[in-house]
């Protein structure tokens, strides 16, 4: 044993758990924890400009590689900061340990200064959080957090830490002390059975692939799975990269925005789903009568509070998702099963029914942007991209192939997540490209991600989709309220002024040269608004606007080849319209 203060032996615990980058801003209420960071020098250390990018890096690392993502704060507004981030990694289920300082135990609960009650603050969007008033307590409770993190459906952990706590002496032993087992829970093989003997009396299955596929590391059992069985498989949203988009079994997304229309077919055709991982969310579903239909569902999940919260299933299976496909797949085999004949051609069907995106307008049409997205950006880019018409544009019409290399945050939806989270994803994965594919609105609100990049020379490509607009929020307001009010970030917002009302400083401002004698229509479709290209610029970074579908791969190459973050804006047409609906049957379609 030796004598060591709480943080250096909670640093110890932090490497002998794997942990390699922390993410965060030191302040006063943190700094033992950051002395022993520095003392012990071998985990490196990002700082951010904001809390909620920290949590962000850390959340998009932990998705990008399967491990638990780390971030530290100081107490009070610091700790705070990290709620919007710990909410969305609760909800897609992602492992992300939170350190945060607190005021001294004796400050606790008088209104001390920034002595917030963040671990009763988290309850709700933590698996855990702890305020460790015992020093004693440090080690175990670092110990039990990863345990925690990592058994059953992942999600985050919050500790909360005393200063006077951080600075007490314990006795501690690094050789002794070792990781928590972590147990997987199998399935219970009369439910295996009973599986394979509804999947072979089923006139249509599909297999549904969740999120939690990817999580469990799955995919490979999932895939094989309905090979064996010749079974279509559609995906969620979250389980989007759990196939190769172009395998013979894949239909596509089901939803009511982030969709394939195929997808949708083939799901609204079956008579069986196994689905694997999957929450049933609203914006999966919509409309849960006509999502349920007659089909009948077998639900596997690791979590009990999914079985029949939102579907319920004719069999519900509590277990791993990995061990659970393992012993379908063994029973199947078990069984001797012969694939049954191909009933449908689903590649056909995928490519009979894909949306069009080959259009040469300019303004440019935002499905324009993601066929050239598709051609130019291989297989082993991984993509990050957040909410709004982007998101759901990219997740209908992006194809990709392998799992990890599309990061969305799904449940929460947090604008301005995707910046800070793909620079910790090409943190974990230095070797892979990343691009964010983001909104012009989205990109303003984590744009402090930026420098950070640069300072750490983290290269990655940012794809803006301007079309100065707080689209899906436009969109809504135009079908469902008849109005077009406060959604229009374009600044001289020619909707509501004339050309020629421009202000001359404003105008001289732009990216591109713009005189206030230019027509409506022409200032419209260059837009005056937020300069991406200069705030990178500013930040160190580089970047160009880009307004001729024509000029987008040549843009796409600069930016890979600059080894820089890199923002290529691309200005689009302001008004189009994203194909959705509020059942999956009733998917209104524009073009």
């Amino acid at each position: 044993m030796a004598k060591m203060t709480t943080m250096a032996a909670a640093v110890r615990i932090l490497q002998s758990e794997g942990v390699q980058y922390i993410f965060g801003i030191p302040g006063a209420g943190i700094l033992p924890f950051y002395r022993a960071l520095k003392d012990l020098g071998t985990i490196k250390h990002m700082v951010t400009r904001h809390e909620e990018s920290a949590v962000h890096m850390a959340d998009g690392y932990a998705r990008a590689i399967g491990k638990v993502g780390v971030c530290a704060a100081t107490s009070g507004p610091g700790a705070s900061n990290f709620v919007t981030g710990l909410y969305t990694a609760q909800v897609d289920s992602i492992p992300i340990l939170a350190i945060t300082g607190q005021n001294v135990r004796a400050q606790l609960d008088r209104e001390a200064f920034q002595a917030v009650n963040i671990a009763e603050i988290v309850k709700s969007v933590t698996k855990k959080s702890y305020c460790v008033k015992d020093a004693a307590m440090v080690p175990w409770v670092f110990r039990e957090a990863f345990r925690i993190m990592r058994e059953g459906r992942p999600g985050p952990v919050l500790i909360d830490l005393p200063l006077d706590v951080q600075k007490e002496e314990i006795e501690y032993d690094p050789e002794t002390d070792t990781q928590l087992p972590v147990f997987s829970a199998p399935p219970n093989q009369k439910q295996v059975k009973k599986a394979v003997d509804m999947l072979l009396a089923a006139e249509k299955p599909v297999m549904l692939l969740g999120g939690g596929v990817i999580v469990a590391d799955a995919c490979k059992e999932f895939v094989a799975l309905a090979e064996s069985l010749q079974i279509p498989v559609v995906t969620s949203y979250m389980g989007k990269s759990g196939i190769p988009w172009n395998h013979p079994l894949m239909a596509g997304h089901v939803g009511i925005q982030c969709n394939t229309r195929s997808g949708n077919q083939v799901f609204l055709d079956s008579t069986l789903v196994l689905a694997v991982g999957a929450r049933f969310n609203d914006r999966h579903t919509g409309d849960v009568k006509v999502y349920k239909g007659n089909r009948k569902f077998i639900h596997v999940d690791v979590d009990p509070g999914q079985l029949g919260k939102n579907i319920m299933p004719d069999l519900g299976i509590c277990a791993d998702a990995k061990l659970t496909l393992r012993a379908l797949l063994d029973e199947v085999k078990r069984r001797n099963v012969k694939p049954p004949p191909v009933k449908l051609d689903i590649a056909q069907i995928r490519s009979r029914m894909e949306r069009k995106t080959n259009y040469d307008n300019i303004p440019i049409k935002p499905q324009r942007v993601f066929k050239e997205i598709n051609e130019f950006f291989d297989e082993e880019t991984v993509f990050v991209t957040c909410i709004g018409l982007n998101q759901i544009w990219s997740g209908q019409l992006q194809k990709v192939s392998k799992p990890r290399h599309y990061l969305d945050c799904g449940g929460a939806g947090p604008l301005g997540w995707d910046m800070p989270a793909a620079i910790g994803a090409k943190i974990a994965r230095p070797q892979k490209l990343v691009v964010d594919v983001v909104g012009d609105f989205g990109f303003q609100f984590c744009m402090d991600a930026l420098p950070v990049a640069v300072m750490y020379k983290v290269p990655f490509v940012i794809v803006v989709l301007n079309n100065g607009y707080l689209g899906l929020i436009r969109q809504a307001e135009k079908y469902s309220f008849d109005m077009d009010f406060e959604v229009q970030i374009w600044y001289d917002s020619l909707r509501a002024i004339q050309a020629d009302q421009v202000p001359k400083a404003v105008a001289a401002g732009a990216r591109r040269s713009v005189t206030v004698d230019r027509t409506a229509e022409a200032a419209e479709n260059e837009g005056i608004g937020f300069d991406f290209v200069k705030f990178a610029e500013a930040c160190g970074a580089m970047g160009e606007r880009v307004s001729d579908p024509k000029e987008m791969k040549g843009a796409f190459q600069r930016a890979v080849d600059s080894g820089m973050p890199y923002v290529v804006d691309i200005v689009m047409e302001r008004d189009t319209d994203c194909s959705m609906g509020v059942s999956i049957d009733a998917i209104r379609e524009f073009e």
